[in-house]
């Protein structure tokens, strides 16, 4: 019994954000992409994720990126994989804004700027 518990949390994904690292490597992850599913039946144009920390924003948000992405080889054996038939490829842009903490107007929109610039670039 200890053996197979020291297993189960040796693939429990701590401090892993991404769903690409989380499928890729095999650790343990709780299926949520019937929620995908969920927005988009519903023609969810915009989608308001509150809720507090660690509970799994970025993680949910990495899923969506892979979705959209097109990565269907991430979402083998999910629930999503039954619903969806054609894995249509759209761009995704990433915006990390923790680094905008407590900056001026101005220091905001370069910020953004350079981010959006170096989209472009990809």
């Amino acid at each position: 019994m200890r053996k197979n518990m020291a297993k189960i949390v040796n693939k429990y994904p701590v401090g892993i954000q991404t769903f690409e690292d989380i499928r890729e490597k095999g650790y343990l992850y709780i299926d949520k992409t019937k929620y995908i599913v969920d927005f988009r039946e519903k023609g969810m144009k915009y989608v308001f994720l509150s809720r507090p920390r660690r509970f799994g924003k970025s993680l949910f948000a990495s899923t969506l990126q892979a979705y959209f992405e097109g990565r269907k080889e991430l979402f083998e054996g999910l629930a999503i994989a039954d619903y969806e038939k054609d894995w249509v490829k759209h761009p995704v842009f990433h915006f990390d804004l923790s680094g905008a903490k407590h900056m001026s107007i101005e220091q905001l929109e370069r910020y953004l700027a350079d981010m959006l610039e170096e989209q472009e670039t990809i």
